[in-house]
């Protein structure tokens, strides 16, 4: 006992060191000739330049320069790591496992390929930690951020089962359909969001702008204003006066409503439940909630992981409050006996028809199939819809504009076709 116990605090002493090495590490810019005599030149992280020049001559180079990288005025520290980076560096070391690159060698070869710094940087440190003794898993679950409880558990399986590769290969699969789903996703809010901030900001000129240059015009004909350009002449002057707090009280709502979203789960839950009921896209929204369920547990089902903790990572990946709370429900039934699709019906959520594929492929002994048949459908309904969409909101968009922009401008001609009838 005390003689395994030694042993592990000889490896832990030993994975914190090689941490430490390379935080100490410095990365340098040279220049040198080959065996040829052919200039060439590169980077390399070492302690000192001692050790660079040591190394390249070991390679048969002849080092002439060898200097420190400069850091970047700005942005030194990298941009954040995004999920698709997530998703493509997961393809990359599913190729080179499958391909029979050995796991240290496979980071090592994505990490000097990579061009943000903050990527770069963690996937040195969980190459580090792997040649220390540290399995995949507890590496990557040193970055829950980058790498959630989900992508952590189907490693662990992959590890545990060894197959690692395919399980990797699963995951690459499974990152990039989400990051897809969620691409089309962005594409339907994306679109109409932009055209409505800039018939806003369209607006916010006219009356800024624009409608004072009329308001001169109005005052030297000496009659009445109709009150429809009354209304508009009122809302010009108060936002020419007062445009500071109007912008600031914007940002501010802005700003408190998404603190709130992210501190309240109540208030969360209930803004999700009222975007599900909003006409085409609410559907998209369930639709995708139910895609991203479907394929997420049919990853980790076929990787090994009882269904219980299978549920318990599912719940996060589904992208809806509603549904992460439904998916909890479902995961207490089934620990409890239940079955998976009795579950699903309780909750009140799934289309019978997911319900239905689930029972059967409960029953055959084919749960993953069905649960990726399902997401494959899903998947192809959310982008069939978001086209579907485009296609629906662009009359509906120009009604808005045309009311906004229009409206303004036939508030402004109000009182000179009104003179010009007068003077008729």
């Amino acid at each position: 006992m005390a003689t395994a116990t030694a042993t592990a605090s000889k490896a832990a002493a030993q994975r914190g060191r090689a941490r430490a090495e390379v935080n100490q590490l410095q990365t340098f810019i040279w220049v040198g000739t080959d065996k040829r005599g052919s200039k060439i030149k590169g980077e390399y992280a070492a302690k000192n330049v001692s050790m660079v020049k040591a190394e390249l001559r070991r390679q048969g180079i002849n080092p002439t320069t060898v200097k420190t990288k400069p850091k970047p005025l700005f942005g030194a520290a990298g941009k954040p790591i995004k999920p698709r980076e997530i998703a493509v560096f997961s393809r990359q070391i599913s190729v080179m496992m499958s391909a029979g690159v050995p796991l240290v060698q496979g980071f090592d070869i994505i990490a000097s390929g990579q061009t943000n710094p903050r990527m770069k940087n963690m996937l040195t440190s969980v190459k580090t930690d792997i040649e220390g003794g540290s399995t995949l898993y507890e590496a990557l679950g040193k970055f829950p951020v980058q790498f959630d409880q989900l992508y952590c558990n189907l490693v662990k399986a992959g590890e545990s089962a060894g197959v690692l590769d395919t399980v990797l290969d699963t995951v690459a699969s499974y990152k990039e359909n989400i990051e897809s789903l969620k691409g089309k996703i962005k594409k339907a809010m994306f679109y109409p969001a932009m055209v409505f901030a800039v018939a806003l900001l369209v607006s916010a000129i006219l009356l800024i702008f624009v409608v004072p240059q009329f308001e001169a015009v109005f005052e030297n004909f000496g009659a009445e204003l109709p009150a429809f350009t009354q209304m508009i002449v009122s809302a010009s002057r108060f936002l020419t006066a007062y445009w500071y707090i109007v912008l600031g009280a914007t940002v501010a709502a802005v700003f408190a409503l998404i603190f709130i979203y992210k501190r309240s789960p109540k208030f969360a839950a209930f803004m999700a439940r009222a975007v599900l009921k909003l006409p085409v896209v609410g559907q998209i929204l369930h639709q995708s909630a139910i895609a991203r369920f479907a394929r997420t547990l049919g990853v980790t089902f076929r990787a090994g992981v009882p269904l219980v903790e299978a549920l318990d990572s599912v719940a996060g990946a589904t992208g809806s409050p509603v549904y992460n709370e439904a998916v909890k429900r479902i995961r207490d039934d089934v620990s409890v006996g239940h079955q998976l699709q009795l579950a699903m019906r309780q909750v009140n959520l799934f289309p019978n028809m997911v319900v239905q594929m689930v029972a059967i492929g409960e029953e055959s002994g084919a749960l993953d199939k069905m649960l990726f048949k399902i997401a494959d459908f899903y998947e192809e309904e959310v982008n069939n819809a978001v086209d579907a969409l485009s296609s629906l909101l662009e009359p509906f968009i120009m009604v808005i504009i045309g009311t906004l922009v229009g409206g303004m401008v036939i508030g402004m001609y109000l009182p000179i076709f009104k003179l010009a009838a007068v003077v008729g």
